[in-house]
């Protein structure tokens, strides 16, 4: 088959269900909404800034003036406002959009379009005039934190829903939302693990369990997560346990995280970690006896069936 993938060309989760396909040797074409560069082998590659993706950059090549330029960008703003800042300003960049995904699918002719996120991946492909049918993914904060965050976002859930004409989400839940949204009960829908299942090959429990209190938080700096509450009962579990270490991914040198340490005095207990590739996802999970995932919106989160697979007990 031909497919179109509509997504986040830097997410783990996004390129692994991708892999499943370009494994299987099907010819796969990735339109990203985020400049990225993608390991898989790919058709073609294709980079359709939205929501002004543009501003995060390319996972690697720090020490950059850009990369210097967004890290002002970051820490100019709280997570919460640039989330804010793209519900009410993002889709007023989806009309340009749509129109170079359409030119991405005129020249292509996929067999099947798959959006994998409603803001603003699923947002774009509803705009499109498809001869193909359209296959919707539901990420976990999709109808929670971005559907009810203002009219227009509203509008835009209902139209990428109604646009679709099969559906994927990782939990039951997502599936009665999205009907509650106007996805229609008649179409088909799957419920299956986001990033398409755990690589046991990858993610495995360790042969001699690591013997220190580890904690391990995977989630970063986003909106839904409550790392400010983290982050505050730190010195509550150090008080019992003055020898456990707190590791935070996707955290160096967030503005807010240093200011956490520094607010509870607890710089020497946590390590704040770069993104980390899936491998050091799971050597990280392996050495942790506890995983926590604090987050106000979310399906079933990978990292946490990626926790329970190494034998990281899951909070």
């Amino acid at each position: 088959m031909r497919l179109l993938f509509v997504a986040d060309g830097r997410s783990p989760i996004a390129l692994n269900w991708i892999s499943h396909f370009t494994a299987q040797g099907h010819e796969v074409h990735l339109a990203s909404t985020y400049p990225c560069r993608v390991s898989l082998e790919l058709a073609s590659l294709h980079i359709v800034p939205t929501a002004f993706s543009e501003a995060a950059g390319k996972e690697s090549g720090a020490g950059s003036s850009k990369d210097r330029k967004r890290s002002f960008l970051r820490g100019a703003a709280s997570v919460r406002a640039r989330t804010a800042l793209r519900q009410w300003l993002g889709l007023l960049t989806i009309p340009k959009g749509a129109r170079q995904l359409q030119e991405i699918v005129d020249s292509i002719h996929p067999d099947l379009v798959h959006a994998m996120r409603i803001p603003f991946e699923g947002m774009l492909a509803s705009r499109l005039r498809l001869e193909q049918p359209l296959l919707l993914s539901i990420w976990g904060n999709d109808f929670t934190l971005h559907a009810r965050s203002n009219p227009w976002m509203a509008t835009a859930t209902r139209r990428a829903l109604e646009a679709a004409g099969a559906l994927h989400t990782d939990c039951y839940r997502d599936q009665r939302l999205a009907q509650s949204w106007g996805f229609s009960s008649q179409k088909p829908c799957v419920v299956l693990p986001g990033a398409g299942g755990i690589q046991l090959d990858t993610f495995y429990p360790p042969e001699i369990p690591f013997a220190g209190p580890v904690v391990f938080n995977p989630r970063g700096i986003r909106a839904y997560v409550r790392n400010d509450t983290f982050f505050s009962s730190i010195p509550l579990i150090l008080e019992r346990k003055p020898d456990a270490r707190f590791l935070c991914a996707g955290m160096y040198a967030e503005p807010q995280a240093l200011r956490w340490l520094d607010e509870y005095d607890i710089a020497e207990s946590v390590e704040l970690l770069p993104k980390q590739t899936r491998n050091e996802m799971a050597d990280i999970f392996r050495r942790s006896q506890i995983t926590v995932s604090p987050a106000t919106h979310d399906g079933t989160p990978n990292t946490l069936l990626e926790a329970l697979a190494c034998g990281s007990f899951p909070v």
